[in-house]
């Protein structure tokens, strides 16, 4: 069982920051590329960003520059500091991972809830 745990969401105002968190847990043996997804109420899921295990990352036109992917492989966790936040970064953040326990798999978190308001 495997299962992954983002942590970090909350309400910010226009301009501001957060950084979010996803922890993977269970019989892992290993973790490939991790992610980070998004989706806005009556929007598509968007892949925002992606972090190979060798630390190479790439983004969504939408975040470049504004948000940065990142990992600690000691601890099974990947982390998404978003900078300069938007309204409409408003969405449901979903992290996902593909992790081998006795074969390769996709895992997905929960998710969290980012607000950008003032």
């Amino acid at each position: 069982q495997v299962r992954l745990v983002e942590s970090g969401g909350g309400l910010v105002q226009p301009g501001g920051s957060l950084r979010l968190s996803c922890a993977a847990s269970g019989s892992i043996a290993s973790i490939g590329a991790m992610r980070w997804y998004r989706q806005a109420p009556g929007k598509q899921r968007e892949l925002l960003a992606t972090i190979i295990s060798g630390g190479g990352a790439n983004y969504a036109d939408s975040v470049k520059g504004r948000f940065t992917i990142s990992r600690d492989d000691a601890k099974d966790t990947v982390f998404l500091q978003m900078n300069s936040l938007k309204p409409e970064d408003t969405a449901v953040y979903y992290c996902n991972a593909d992790i081998f326990t006795t074969q390769w798999m996709g895992a997905w978190g929960q998710g969290t809830q980012v607000t950008v308001s003032s």
